[in-house]
């Protein structure tokens, strides 16, 4: 067994042309491109349970090279994975069941019948691959930089493979991600969560692949460093698969819940104060900011415009096919990697930082409860959506930290607060504008008789 540290990238068949001839790998590559055919087949059962037990089988075929591979669904953010990796060599191209024993198969796939193991769909691809080597610091690092083209067949259906992907062979795994970066500077590269064998399975059932990472387990004790890196974390994670789905099918609903997770992220970072000095956020706040003005205002129109909602997704990629998405995506994960929101920060920062969670968040959703100033905006309704940015952080706490507060009625609040910003966000149009002002009226007087929402302007 061993571990396997990979970054996967999407790219277009230009940018892989691009990528064997940019500077930056030709004078890192120690070996000079190489080229070979992977043809692959994967199995599972009829039910799909391997599958279900985030384990991938395959066989592949390179050259006169037959290899048996049973893949463990390990961490993946940012297409940066880490997983186990068994393999074994054979001599024919034929599945060898006993090598499938307890010191590699999932326990809860002890009392699965191997027999109903059965072909399932193939990824073949040609590969051009090269040795890149370079120091970082005193230590050396070697990547294999892999440019694949080929196709996802199962059945009758089909999916082009065109992808960088970089795998580690000895360094830091954060190496990855700085060398992908300094590539998506000038190169539409965008990070892909979704391996070859997800591709095969979504194939043939479009629901299968998984958009929600796992929760973010957070409790009253967590610090806030720990607290807010989970989440921003979780939020990245979410965005890309998002991206990856909306690009693939282009429901509507993944480019709201896309916008939303960038919305969430901006406002979590905004709210921590002297844990995170303006100075060391300013570059991700700059870009979810120009993110989200392009991209909020079309979902919003789009919620009620079919037309906008049918031109979204060739909108969608042309994002893709600028540097922007690919680029934001690396800085954010090296910058949230190295936990770059701490470096600049003083004694009182460094104390917020460590502060456990329930503490801090209960001290701060009061702040935000007071300077929102809801009595004032029964008074002036069509002024609310200049709270927005407060709401919205109030909104993200709630909806990803509530369980560590112990207060009534705060599932309650949060819903009462997702209310109030959808109606905040309405536009007051001349034919509905005095309904909208009041239905704002008294969502703002509903929160206000919450019994969280009291405690916590008093906190």
């Amino acid at each position: 067994m061993h571990k396997e540290t990979e970054l996967k990238l999407r790219a277009s068949r230009e940018t892989l042309d691009a990528l064997r001839e940019h500077p930056l790998l030709k004078k890192r590559n120690k070996s000079g491109w190489q080229t070979r055919e992977l043809l692959n087949q994967y199995f599972d059962t009829p039910e799909r349970e391997l599958s279900a037990a985030r384990v991938a089988l395959r066989l592949r075929r390179d050259g006169e090279v037959i290899i048996q591979t049973l893949k463990c669904r390990g961490q993946s953010v940012a297409g940066l994975s880490e997983r186990n990796e068994y393999e074994w060599h054979l001599d024919k191209v034929k599945l060898d069941l006993k090598k499938l024993d307890a010191t590699c198969w999932p326990e809860q796939l002890a009392d699965l019948d191997k027999k109903t193991i059965k072909p399932l769909f193939t990824t073949d691809f040609t590969r051009e691959y090269a040795e890149i080597a370079w120091g970082r610091g005193k230590a050396k690092v070697v990547i294999e930089a892999a440019l694949d083209r080929g196709f996802v067949i199962a059945g009758k259906r089909k999916e082009e493979i065109c992808e960088l992907e970089l795998e580690l062979r000895e360094g830091a795994p954060e190496a990855l991600l700085e060398l992908a970066a300094e590539l998506a500077a000038s190169l539409p590269l965008m990070p892909c969560d979704i391996s070859k064998a997800e591709r095969g399975y979504r194939l043939l059932d479009p629901d299968s692949y998984e958009l929600d990472l796992p929760h973010t387990e957070l409790d009253a004790e967590t610090p806030l460093d720990d607290a807010y890196a989970a989440l921003a974390w979780q939020l990245l994670g979410s965005s890309q698969r998002l991206a990856e789905q909306f690009r693939h099918n282009g429901h509507w609903r993944l480019l709201q819940d896309w916008v939303r997770c960038l919305a969430e992220l901006r406002a979590l970072t905004s709210s921590l104060g002297q844990a995170a000095p303006r100075p060391a956020t300013r570059a991700l706040r700059s870009s979810l900011d120009a993110l989200l003005e392009d991209w909020r205002p079309l979902v919003q129109a789009g919620n009620d415009d079919e037309d906008i909602r049918r031109a979204a997704p060739e909108q969608f990629a042309e994002e893709l096919e600028d540097v922007r998405w690919g680029q934001f995506s690396l800085e954010t994960a090296n910058w949230l990697n190295a936990r770059a929101w701490t470096a600049e920060r003083k004694g009182r920062g460094e104390r917020q930082g460590k502060a456990q969670l329930a503490s801090w968040l209960q001290h701060q959703l009061g702040e935000e409860a007071r300077a929102l100033k809801l009595p004032l905006y029964v008074q002036r309704p069509e002024d609310l959506a200049e709270q927005l940015p407060r709401i919205e952080c109030v909104q993200a706490w709630l909806h990803h930290a509530r369980q560590v507060l112990d207060l009534p009625q705060l599932d309650r609040l949060y819903g009462e607060l997702n209310k109030l910003h959808q109606l905040a966000e309405q536009p007051l149009l001349d034919e509905h504008k005095d309904e909208l002002l009041e239905a704002r009226i008294e969502q703002a007087r509903a929160i206000e008789q919450n019994r969280a929402w009291k405690y916590l302007l008093k906190a």
